[in-house]
């Protein structure tokens, strides 16, 4: 297997609009609403030349996968948030979402130099945030009521990962995705 992640591109469009409404993808957002293209095209322009976000398409051996996300990019505080979904029911389970996290941990430390990376997710997406937890991130609060959705509240569980955390985390979270057959650099 072969994982990458690229820059989006405007052809990516169309792709990522019906991604954000699928009901396996919507699940685990913020909003409940179907995005309709208006939305989605405001959305889609915002990215280009936004210093402050940086997204990526997840690619499974040259298929198009996922998304990954910066967001809040911050040099002034040195932190950022970030998150990510696999659009594709086949990958899930195979490591893809964690190669991604280390690639996104590498690039958030090494390349930009932050401090800090900050994400959020739906207590009842234990799954997600127990794997974040296995990369080095600590539970730093738990939002009760923070999202509605389908008319009931939901808690947010808020997850930090420090630069020095991630550099005594990393080599045993690289030689997990070593031992799957993943290349890491």
């Amino acid at each position: 297997m072969t994982v990458e992640l690229r820059d989006l591109t405007p052809d990516d469009s169309d792709r990522l609009l019906a991604w954000r409404n699928l009901p396996e993808v919507a699940r685990w957002m913020y909003s409940d609403h179907e995005i309709a293209r208006p939305e989605h095209d405001r959305w889609f322009a915002g990215i280009a030349g936004d210093p402050t976000r940086k997204y990526w398409l997840i690619e499974l051996d040259g298929e198009p996968v996922g998304l990954a996300n910066l967001a809040d990019i911050s040099n002034q505080n040195r932190k950022a948030s970030w998150a990510y979904y696999l659009a594709s029911p086949s990958v899930r389970g195979k490591g893809v979402g964690a190669f991604v996290e280390v690639f996104v941990l590498d690039h958030v430390f090494r390349d930009l130099g932050l401090n800090k990376l900050c994400c959020e997710v739906l207590l009842e997406n234990e799954a997600v945030w127990k794997m974040h937890e296995s990369f080095g991130f600590q539970r730093e609060a738990l939002w009760r009521d923070h999202i509605w959705k389908g008319g009931q509240a939901h808690d947010v569980v808020g997850l930090g990962l420090l630069a020095a955390d991630w550099a005594k985390a990393r080599e045993t979270s690289v030689e997990r995705l070593r031992a799957r057959g993943f290349v890491i650099r």
